[in-house]
């Protein structure tokens, strides 16, 4: 496997550009820098490498292909193409960080992993890893996204993790990652939290990213042998933004490429507490330990978030994604929860496969994107797939599309 984990940004201390750092108990930036060093170091030997490389090839079945989705293509009048993340082992991106994350705990005789779960991918891929490698694995997850996602809480389960509460607030991802880091507080000696996007403090942004980065140097290679050329446009979905980055960074200095994340607009862009669009509606400040944009009340304190998606609602953004808006390289945008759902449907009937909701917020975008440049092509990131999201996508919206 090709060192492909080298990059200009963070600086040493963890910024990309004013955002990220570590803004943390004094107490814990000792562990901080241990987790740092290691990672530095494992990063650079030839048996890591290879190890991470021969479980993405024959555990989760990588690379992952990237279809032509020729039915969606004569519709929307350009050529749309869909890198399969949802075709992994565990059904999503994250198993490409978890393994990393896992191997590293592994290599610094941690004895447990633990970890935030939104719409519970991450918290399936985690408890996947920590069974291979033999790690106990406590997954924090908020109790209104325990009703909703109850077949990947189940999966979590059968692997052996245990699926822990957060009672308070919204019972979404933030409260999840609120427990998770008090969870993690009480031994970070023992513990590695495993941090489920590109957020949270200095080294955990840049982790994720270079363990997700596989995504788009593979895309890269793929699209090339497929057309000759490079996609003019790559999609993602953004609520932390680790798809969005695994798949960006391989066309960063492609500025032919053009590049769009796509948060979640919710039920109501305009309306505090009805959307997730941090970047989009947000300003910068702290939060779990990461200077970012995030979506702040008048007190500065974390606004209240909300999304169709569970992996979507987060009232911040990874660091590196608020450098990218700030300094114009990435496009931001936003879909509704009519509009992912409305893409969710449009994928599983034209082409059929059924997109985790999260993806579909990327599906829905290139929609729009197809008619403002027709004739071009467009590359999706499909995330993750939707067996999870289908019991909850029937029960509220299968009457508006024929099911009874």
């Amino acid at each position: 496997m090709q060192n492909t984990f080298q990059h200009h940004l963070p600086d040493e201390n963890g910024y990309f550009g004013e955002y990220g750092g570590a803004f943390i108990p004094p107490e814990l930036q000792g562990v901080m820098d241990e987790i740092t060093s290691e990672y530095k170091k494992i990063i650079q030997e030839k048996s890591f490498l290879e190890e991470l490389a021969a479980l993405y090839k024959h555990y989760v079945g990588r690379p992952s292909p990237i279809f032509h989705a020729k039915n969606l293509s004569r519709k929307y009048g350009s050529e749309i193409y869909l890198k399969r993340e949802d075709l992994n082992h565990t059904g999503a991106h994250k198993i490409n960080h978890c393994l990393g994350e896992a191997l590293l705990a592994k290599k610094m005789g941690k004895k447990k992993i633990i970890a935030e779960t939104g719409a519970g991918q991450h918290g399936v891929a985690l408890a996947t890893a920590a069974a291979l490698l033999g790690l106990e694995c406590d997954i924090y997850m908020g109790e209104v996204d325990i009703a909703k996602e109850h077949p990947n809480v189940v999966r979590m389960h059968i692997l052996g993790a245990k699926v822990i509460p957060a009672t308070h607030g919204r019972q979404t991802l933030k409260e999840a990652v609120d427990a998770a880091f008090e969870g993690y507080l009480k031994d970070p000696v023992n513990q590695l939290y495993a941090i489920g996007s590109v957020v949270g403090p200095h080294p955990f942004p840049m982790m994720v990213r270079d363990f997700q980065s596989v995504v788009g140097n593979e895309a890269k290679v793929q699209f090339r042998e497929m057309t000759g050329g490079l996609p003019a446009n790559v999609v993602a979905c953004v609520g932390g933004g680790s798809n969005a980055m695994g798949i960006f960074t391989a066309f960063l200095e492609d500025d032919d490429v053009s590049l769009y994340g796509v948060e979640p607009a919710g039920r109501s862009l305009e309306e505090d507490g009805e959307h997730a669009a941090s970047i989009t509606k947000g300003k910068p400040g702290v939060m779990h330990g990461f200077n970012s944009y995030m979506l702040m009340d008048d007190n500065g304190e974390p606004q209240e978030v909300y999304s169709v998606a569970s992996g979507l609602d987060y009232p911040a953004v990874g660091p590196q994604h608020s450098y990218l808006k700030d300094i114009g390289r990435v496009n931001y945008a936003s879909i509704s929860d009519k509009e992912s759902i409305d893409a969710f449907f449009e994928l599983s009937r034209l082409e059929g496969i059924i997109p985790a909701i999260e993806s579909a917020h990327a599906l829905a975008y290139s929609f729009k994107l197809a008619a403002e440049k027709p004739s071009s092509s467009i590359l999706v990131n499909l995330s993750g797939r939707g067996d999870k999201d289908i019991d909850f996508v029937v029960a509220e919206y299968g009457k508006d599309y024929g099911i009874s």
